[in-house]
């Protein structure tokens, strides 16, 4: 069984999310692959803004998951790609790189001068199971659906559906809604409504950047219980008056192929 290490760096262009989502450049697709188990660590940072979002300020591994799908990010002119990340367990405590008897990981000689540079690397299972015995049972959390979404990012959730469909009864019954689904479906398919093409950075500026809604391509209420979702086929972006259209009537759901045949025939009408 293949072990990789994977970096995250504070300051990033990608704007990658923990356990969501880890973009890396070509020259690592031999390592990162479908299915791999995946080592998250930091490399050293004292700056104080990011005190709060780190376990230390030396380098360290923080958590544990399995890659997903690999594909290729359309916005880099280098060929980069990105994986979805699944099953992402984090440490309640940081598993320091250096211990009192030297490195966890163990360094080519011929790498020696340069080993920490790579950002993507791989390890033996001996060298994975040293790193999770640092940590007792306790020390890393439940695998968790990373950020479950807030009603405040979206004013209109009533029919938003990027969710698995797990049902949980809170005075009503509602379903349980992912945020990790929605920040995998946006890196896959981007911000411009699938539809009619409407993009809201594009008409309002930077303060609409990244807000788009996501549609669940089978109703939600269809599902029949909890279902793995794809994020790259199961769901799709809209713009904020599509999504309302296709959820107008509560007895039909339209399809993105009825969906485009209004706007065409009405384009045509007018």
């Amino acid at each position: 069984m293949v072990y990789v290490v994977i970096t995250e760096n504070d300051e990033s262009s990608w704007g990658d999310v923990t356990g969501c989502i880890y973009h890396f450049p070509k020259r690592y697709e031999k390592y990162i692959r479908e299915g791999v188990t995946v080592v998250y660590y930091k490399g050293k940072n004292k700056k104080k803004e990011f005190v709060a979002k780190r376990l230390s300020s030396s380098p360290h591994y923080f958590g544990i998951a399995k890659i997903g799908k690999i594909i290729p990010d359309e916005k880099s002119k280098k060929g980069d790609l990105f994986a979805t990340i699944d099953d992402y367990q984090s440490f309640r405590k940081p598993v320091l790189a250096k211990t009192a008897s030297g490195y966890l990981e163990k360094i080519p000689a011929s790498k020696q001068s340069n080993y920490w540079r790579d950002g993507v690397r791989p390890i033996n299972k001996a060298i994975y199971q040293e790193i999770c015995s640092q940590l007792d049972d306790d020390d890393i959390a439940p695998i968790v659906d990373v950020a479950e979404i807030d009603s405040s990012e979206n004013e209109s959730l009533s029919f938003e559906s990027q969710q698995e469909g797990t049902k949980k009864l809170k005075y009503v019954t509602y379903y349980e809604r992912q945020h990790k689904l929605r920040v995998q479906a946006v890196a896959i398919h981007g911000c411009t409504c699938a539809a009619c093409g409407f993009n809201f950075f594009y008409f309002y500026g930077e303060y609409a950047k990244d807000f788009i809604h996501i549609h669940h391509t089978v109703p939600v209420s269809e599902l029949g219980g909890e279902m793995l979702v794809n994020p790259k086929s199961d769901l799709v972006p809209l713009c904020a008056n599509c999504h309302a259209v296709v959820h107008r009537k509560k007895d039909k759901t339209l399809s993105l192929f009825e969906l485009k045949e209004l706007i065409n025939s009405a384009a045509k009408n007018r």
